[in-house]
């Protein structure tokens, strides 16, 4: 952790090397360790601590950008004249709004002593007992408990300075056995908050019960999926539409779809970067105060998230949705993102089924449509036909083919719990329920 002292230190030596030209600096700083077990054996314990910054050094509108690792003052020169070298061979951009001004936000705290010092001893433990469990139930677990720290600051020449620590944990496990397996995930900024033992004998249990899986037929089912499922759903609509950028240059499911009902009533979405039951991160990489962003409200699309970039293009505000420079380039993104909870649980739904299919998670999702957001990809780590409303029996893994906003509008009923979920890339996190779905379509099947 590097505190606001130290931040404005090393920023400002970088903005003074720029001498008054327009710049903006980022600095992300990362110390994090991992505990990976495989055949039920820890074989790995790692640590790491880095930082990086990176420039946005402009030239009027011509824009240029560098990153490094380097601290040292020698590291800082190369950085800054890196920048200033690729700003001179870039043409002008004519859009591009100019750097923002300073603006308060929100102070959150996502700081947990307990969880930055977290020792290798006590993942250790916390691993072995789901390496036991396995091993007593002749299965293999393997997986990864993550904890670790980091420091966000953004900088720049017009006097922005925001600076915000977190921490993070997050426990990953596949159990398999000859013919089966499960699968569980749990996130949190505080490790307290991390079951390790229960997601781990979830992920056993779901192995356990999907021996002698049956093959059966593709076509369409009710499902109930389990929130791992959910968050691909929320996680696809938000990589390909829910940025301004998307709805601008008109692949946005979203395009055509402003202000209409095209989702079941209960289906809520908003992102929020300031809510602690998330991984929050209160202010964006341009360092502009994130807002509340409702995107889907009772199934009517509200609108997408905005940077500076792409809210200048319609004569609107930043929602505080910029991504880091090296990303800069997908446009705004939500990376705090909620779905809001219901009143079933996933046993009710269960109950109500007369006949349909428990989907524990997906995986290999791909788009095949943007404007739909039609996704194909493959169940995996428990599916389960449901019987008069029972699990009745494994089944064989299936692919499927289906447009997300289509499977959000056939929704029959939302989970009242919600989980959150950290994903690897770039952190965004969403917390999401369990849903069961009507007419679910499956257009193949394993052997």
């Amino acid at each position: 952790m590097i505190d606001e002292k130290e931040a404005r230190k090393i920023t400002e030596a970088i903005l003074a090397r720029c001498k008054g030209n327009p710049a903006e600096v980022t600095l992300l700083t990362l110390d994090t360790a991992l505990t990976r077990f495989a055949n039920n054996i820890i074989h790995q314990n790692v640590a790491e601590r880095d930082a990086e910054v990176s420039l946005r050094y402009l030239i009027g509108k011509k824009i240029g950008t560098a990153t490094t690792n380097r601290l040292d003052q020698a590291g800082l020169d190369e950085l800054v004249r890196r920048a200033k070298t690729n700003a001179q061979a870039s043409p002008e951009d004519p859009n591009y709004p100019g750097l923002p001004e300073p603006a308060a936000y929100q102070h959150v705290n996502s700081w947990d002593s307990n969880t930055a010092s977290y020792s290798a001893e006590k993942r250790a433990r916390a691993v072995g007992v789901v390496c036991h469990v396995a091993a007593e139930k002749g299965l293999i677990a393997s997986g990864a408990l993550t904890t670790g720290s980091g420091d966000t600051v953004v900088a720049n020449s017009q006097g922005v300075f925001a600076h915000h620590s977190r921490t993070n944990a997050d426990f990953q496990t596949v159990v398999m056995s000859h013919d089966s397996s499960g699968w569980s995930q749990g996130s949190a900024w505080k490790i307290t908050e991390l079951d390790v033992e229960s997601l781990g004998k979830r992920a056993i249990d779901t192995a356990e019960r999907g021996h002698n899986p049956v093959k059966i037929e593709p076509g369409e089912y009710t499902v109930i999926l389990e929130h791992y499922a959910t968050d691909d759903l929320l996680s696809s609509l938000n990589f390909y539409g829910m940025g301004a950028q998307a709805v601008q240059e008109g692949h946005s499911w979203m395009n055509d779809r402003l202000g209409q009902q095209v989702m079941s009533p209960q289906v809520n979405i908003w992102d929020d970067g300031c809510n602690t039951a998330g991984a929050p991160l209160p202010f964006d990489y341009e360092g502009v105060p994130k807002q509340k962003v409702d995107i889907v409200k009772e199934g009517v699309v509200i609108g997408p998230v905005y940077d500076r970039y792409s809210a200048a293009k319609e004569g609107k505000t930043s929602t505080g949705h910029a991504t880091p420079i090296t990303f800069r380039g997908f446009g705004p993104i939500a990376a705090h993102l909620f779905m809001g909870p219901g009143s079933a649980t996933v046993e009710e739904m269960v109950q109500s089924t007369q006949k349909g299919l428990y989907i524990n998670r997906f995986w290999y999702t791909r788009l095949v449509h943007p404007r739909e957001c039609v996704i194909t990809g493959m169940t995996r780590d428990g599916v389960f036909m449901i019987e008069n409303g029972e699990i009745a029996y494994p089944v064989k893994n299936l692919r499927y083919t289906m447009p997300y906003v289509q499977a959000l509008a056939n929704v029959e009923a939302v989970g009242k719990t919600a989980h959150l979920l950290i994903g690897e890339f770039g952190g965004i996190s969403t917390r999401v329920p369990a849903l069961k779905i009507k007419g679910f379509n499956f257009t193949g099947s394993t052997v």
